[in-house]
């Protein structure tokens, strides 16, 4: 199985990851500005350090329910003084002498629930695969966000490309008005073609400053996409020349190891899975072991001497007799929630297809639509030079100058679009590709049940960068 658009483009297949070494696929750009840009991303962008903070979470939440299998033990050490007036303790008593009692206990209270069914072992289980979805939920930030940088990287200087030729074509409008003025001084000319002249230039200057809106707010979402307020970050004018690299395929199975969003919603399916057995163990008795023992006496000077011992112990076995169908219906609910899990784990990998189908289509049509538009660039040029010429000899009026002007000018600005289109669809491709990234970054089981190391620690993936 290939992909559609692969076949029809040509485009070679590639083992994963070959062009982008532990996921920096950034660099098929040889941008410098951009790669230090990106890697501001995995350490400040806020949306990818909330991700970690959920993923470390869920990790503290497996060592939580792996506390379950084994015995809780519970201390309570205790001295008490009571005391009373012994005259009221006894009819007849002329005793006003009152009485004190002093007690000092140290209790060990021992419990356990023991594992028979295996619900425990699935909520430790279901946990980790919890733990490990919001992993890979991670990545799957990490990657959404560092491509939305490189689409605004590129917004922003496709923008300085449509400024750069729009102040060319600024200086070139001057020049054309010159020419008209210097025509209606020497009387060949009427003073409409001034006046049309005039339009052409205010036209492009208006065009001019109204880009700088677009790029001011490029600018301020890469400044926030790495965590930055927007004062704080200058991105110097760039002229973008490069077309879009070849990016690496491999075959579209391939994206059920490579798209951190597949493995996020395949551990979720794993996580809701073991839901299922949870609810039907809850159709079976339930033992407890239970066990106290500790020292106790009236004086603190015999406390902890062997005699003032004490112990107990004894299971408990309960069983629900009748619920009036709720356990049932938490089994359908379970397996009901099973089944949503597993349609989005297919709605999922079809969404992958689709989006990588999408840019595939979108970079060959793209690639065709530019080759097109520089044979309109080449014609508008030269039916710009014939009508100048036209103008200059008297011959033709100022009509077909503007005409030309209009034509080229659209041209231009076609291409300088194409090309920061063309780019955009390269780097959704890559990021509907995985980014580099792949399944066997995600935390074993073994790895999100171990303690986490301190508050902050390094989140998932992060050796793979």
């Amino acid at each position: 199985m290939n992909f559609k658009e692969a076949e029809a483009a040509g485009w070679k297949q590639s083992q994963p990851g070959d062009a982008y070494s532990k996921g920096r696929w950034w660099e098929l750009y040889n941008d410098a500005a951009l790669n230090a840009l990106e890697e501001q991303v995995s350490v400040s962008n806020q949306n990818v350090l909330q991700a970690e903070a959920q993923y470390r979470q869920a990790k503290a939440a497996v060592s939580v329910a792996r506390a379950a299998l084994l015995p809780t033990v519970v201390t309570a050490p205790a001295a008490t003084f009571s005391g009373g007036s012994a005259g009221g303790s006894a009819a007849g008593s002329s005793s006003g002498a009152s009485g004190s009692r002093k007690s000092f206990t140290l209790p060990f209270n021992v419990s356990w629930e023991p594992d028979l069914w295996g619900n425990i072992r699935r909520g430790v289980t279901a946990s980790a695969a919890t733990a490990q979805s919001l992993a890979a939920n991670v990545g799957n930030a990490r990657l959404l966000y560092q491509a939305e940088l490189a689409q605004d990287y590129f917004g922003l200087h496709g923008n300085d490309g449509e400024a750069d030729l729009l102040t060319r074509t600024e200086a070139s409008y001057r020049d054309y008005l010159a020419l008209t003025r210097n025509r209606v001084s020497a009387g060949v000319a009427a003073d409409l073609d001034v006046a049309e002249a005039e339009s052409q230039l205010y036209a492009v200057q208006s065009q001019l400053m109204d880009l700088g809106v677009q790029r001011a707010a490029f600018e301020h979402a890469i400044a926030i996409l790495i965590g930055k307020a927007p004062a704080e970050l200058t991105i110097p004018p760039v002229t973008l020349n490069a077309s879009p690299p070849p990016v690496p395929l491999g075959v579209p199975s391939e994206l059920l190891e490579r798209r951190p969003d597949i493995a996020s919603a395949e551990r979720q399916v794993a996580a809701a899975n073991e839901q299922i057995g949870i609810a039907i163990a809850a159709f079976y008795p339930t033992l407890s072991l239970t066990g106290s023992a500790g020292l106790e006496s009236s004086s603190l000077a015999k406390w902890f001497t062997w005699p003032s011992r004490f112990w107990s112990v004894g299971p408990q076995l309960a069983e629900t007799l009748f619920d009036a169908g709720r356990r049932r219906g938490v089994v359908a609910e379970q397996r009901a929630a099973y089944d949503a899990t597993v349609a989005a784990y297919r709605e999922t990998v079809l969404t992958a297809m689709q989006q990588v189908e999408d840019n595939l289509a979108a970079l060959r049509i793209l690639a065709l639509e530019a080759d097109k538009v520089q044979q309109t660039v080449q014609a508008a040029t030269r039916s710009l030079d014939i009508s100048t010429e036209q103008y200059r000899a008297g011959t033709a009026s100022y009509l077909p100058v503007i005409t030309s002007q209009a034509m080229l000018l659209s041209a231009d600005v076609t291409a300088v679009n194409l090309l920061t289109r063309r780019l955009a669809a390269s780097v959704l491709l890559i990021e509907g590709l995985g980014g580099g990234w792949n399944a066997s970054q995600l935390p074993t089981k073994q790895e999100v049940t171990a303690p986490e190391r301190q508050p902050g620690a390094s989140g998932p993936g992060r050796a793979g960068r």
